[in-house]
């Protein structure tokens, strides 16, 4: 037995399967550049106008106070913390509702021109 494995080690490889695994393992980390490296389509969106921004604001500034209502309302904010954070967002809000009532009275009179 000793004799039979002794005979097989000493055979001679013909490095077909190193080249191929090699040949793979390059072929892999190519494709893989390729892959990582290669241009990604750009999604073009339209672009946002101020009263869109605007609007898209108001909708955050709502939703904040809506948490903070939800919050205050769990006892995890004390009346004074709560009361200065809702002053802050209630004049934040009615700077934004403002600002979207001046530009949607231009927009009108810009149509005309």
């Amino acid at each position: 037995m000793l004799l039979l494995l002794q005979g097989m080690g000493t055979a001679q490889p013909d490095g077909t399967n190193t080249s191929l695994l090699f040949f793979g393992c390059l072929l892999f980390a190519g494709l893989l550049m390729v892959y990582i490296f290669s241009p990604a389509e750009l999604e073009t969106s339209e672009e946002k106008t101020r009263l869109g921004y605007l609007y898209e604001r108001k909708e955050q500034v709502y939703e904040n106070l809506r948490d903070l209502n939800f919050e205050y309302k769990a006892g995890k904010l004390g009346d004074g913390d709560f009361n200065s954070m809702r002053d802050a967002m209630e004049q934040e809000a009615a700077n934004v509702l403002a600002e979207i009532e001046r530009l949607e009275r231009q927009r009108p009179a810009l149509r005309n021109v």
